[in-house]
């Protein structure tokens, strides 16, 4: 099994996080398929990035993709797609 890379793992988190809508911490951490302390860990980065925004509803706290960050996924899908047709050509 080939491992994920950190920009796979980010793919991973913010898409979860896009289909989702505003998401738990948790709900993140099944989604993207990762433990929960290092869920907590990818999200913190990315929101310092401002490519997510942490708010809350109700009495937990969710995160929210932003603008920002959807277009970061944007370009993640492109970039995965012309790896990925990269290893076709040979």
């Amino acid at each position: 099994m080939k491992r994920r890379t950190r920009y796979d793992i980010y793919l991973d988190t913010l898409e979860t996080i896009r289909r989702k809508g505003v998401s738990p911490i948790t709900r993140i951490s099944y989604g993207a398929n990762l433990p929960v302390d290092r869920a907590k860990e990818v999200v913190q980065f990315l929101s310092s990035r401002g490519l997510v925004k942490e708010e809350e509803y109700g009495s937990t706290k969710g995160f929210r993709i932003t603008a920002r960050g959807g277009e970061f996924l944007a370009a993640l899908h492109t970039l995965k797609r012309y790896i990925d047709d990269e290893g076709l050509e040979d």
